[in-house]
């Protein structure tokens, strides 16, 4: 048996987009779990879109993701020499000809067809010309059986193809000289030795074209596999608008790259009831044989819940390195590790689906300013407050020991001292002075991670909100 190889081919016009990210993932856990080749090839022949720019972010986005490849990156554009020899070859044996019809031409005779009841496919005008390389402006078009199927066993849809005659004589280079896609991408999987190709269900319909030209370069064809296509968690097509659509979204949000590639490898395959797949245990798994048919549904429900199992596995150090951009961007300056924020990252671990949304809890430690939400101060900075809040102030004041042991017991102190009131009358205006919030981790662990001093003065900030509440109440 040949030795496996797979390739990813992007268009470098824009970011890497999840449904890109799915079928480089799948490509490379093919090649890894049968001891093949993961190749990378950039299609960017598209000129007036294609970008250097976009091509590092896709490279990028391979990086963030763990995806690595053992060939390239081959450029499609470095190429048009060897597609420009694969064309005349075809052209030289008959398999391929030059065709001097007009767009307009073309249009209204497609026209003509379809309202005959016609399948408005090219009529072969030029087909039998034998038309040399002096005949002007001209396109090439290959030459298809004029019956026939052009069938393909593919690896997930199974037995697939289209007759020939509902095809047509396709273009396969423009009146510029340029190959098109169908043809530049047969070439190349050619020259490369491309064993399997994986790719998307919208690439499906393309493949007997691409089938009539293997055949007509006298290639055997590889192993096709068009995977599902993703859609949103409403069951529609993803959009821009409404859903994360590249990977740099997912990045900037701070999901962490484990969780998202564990996620983007659910969206289609299955491995029994697992849902937790490291790299290693896809490339240990991988097969083709448990891609589904159906639309793959991207819930954004079950990332959150990878990306809380992944920030629960991380330890301490690595915790804070990953988490330390987005908690820099909060705080608007460098951040270091300390250990009341350590202290805080670990409680927060319970309560974080990603590296973002993290960072934004520590909101009130890492920022010198705290910001008050409107509500929390309205509901537990009442005038009611004062006397607890003075006399827990006054209580922590000598407190020898700033741990949670010694807090735990200044605040039982202080309840029992004003009439046995329960815990979370004194907690939740505690937590709104220190934090500014309703929510934070527990009150201990809390005041522990802010330290003495920050939270004696900002106790003493809270008590003048309540303070002036009252005045403003009594008209004072």
């Amino acid at each position: 048996m040949k030795s496996i190889r797979t390739r990813f081919a992007p268009s470098p016009t824009g970011f890497l987009h999840l449904g890109s990210a799915r079928t480089a993932l799948f490509n490379w856990a093919f090649a890894r779990h049968h001891g093949g080749t993961f190749l990378l090839r950039v299609e960017d022949t598209d000129h007036d879109r294609s970008t250097l720019e976009s091509e590092a972010a896709v490279l990028e986005g391979l990086r963030w993701l763990g995806l690595d490849w053992d060939e390239g990156p081959f450029r499609q554009s470095e190429r048009s020499d060897r597609h420009r020899a694969a064309i005349a070859s075809l052209i030289a044996s008959g398999r391929a000809y030059r065709c001097v019809c007009s767009k307009d031409s073309l249009e209204e005779r497609k026209n003509q067809d379809l309202a005959s009841g016609g399948n408005g496919l090219y009529d072969g005008r030029c087909r039998d010309l034998t038309l040399g390389a002096d005949c002007g402006d001209h396109t090439v078009r290959i030459r298809l059986p004029q019956e026939g199927a052009l069938a393909f066993d593919d690896l997930v849809f199974g037995p697939s193809g289209q007759d020939a005659s509902q095809i047509g004589d396709a273009i396969i280079q423009r009146s510029d000289g340029t190959p098109l896609y169908n043809l530049a991408v047969v070439v190349d999987d050619i020259d490369m030795e491309i064993t399997h190709v994986i790719r998307g269900a919208d690439h499906h319909p393309n493949t007997p074209l691409q089938v009539a030209i293997y055949q007509a370069l006298d290639a055997e064809p590889p192993f096709f596999a068009h995977v599902p296509l993703i859609v949103g968690e409403s069951g529609k097509k993803l959009s821009k608008r409404r859903d994360n659509v590249s990977i740099q979204e997912f990045q900037e949000e701070g999901q962490l790259h484990e969780a998202l590639v564990n996620w983007i490898v659910r969206l289609g395959w299955s491995h029994g009831d697992d849902e937790v797949f490291s790299l290693d245990d896809i490339a240990r798994l991988f097969d083709l044989d448990h891609v589904g048919r159906s639309a793959a549904r991207a819930e954004p429900a079950k990332l959150q819940w990878l990306g809380q199992h992944y920030i629960k596995g991380l330890k301490n150090d690595e915790l804070f390195q990953r988490v330390k951009p987005f908690l820099e961007e909060i705080a608007e300056q460098p951040v270091q590790d300390s250990p009341g924020l350590s202290h805080l990252l670990d409680a927060l671990r319970e309560r974080s689906h990603t590296l973002m949304e993290m960072a934004e809890q520590t909101r009130w430690l890492i920022r010198d300013e705290i910001e008050y939400e409107e509500k929390a101060v309205q509901k537990h900075l009442r005038p009611v407050s004062i006397p607890l809040l003075q006399a827990l102030r006054t209580r922590l004041e000598s407190v020898e020991t700033w741990d949670e042991g010694q807090l735990e017991r200044a605040f039982e102190h202080v309840a029992e001292q004003e009439g046995g009131i329960k815990m979370g009358k004194l907690a939740q205006p505690t937590r709104v002075a220190v934090t500014g919030r309703a929510v934070s981790p527990g009150i201990y662990e809390t005041l522990v991670a802010i330290g003495r001093e920050r939270c004696l003065a900002r106790l003493g900030a809270g008590l003048s909100i309540a303070e002036a509440r009252a005045a403003a109440q009594t008209g004072s």
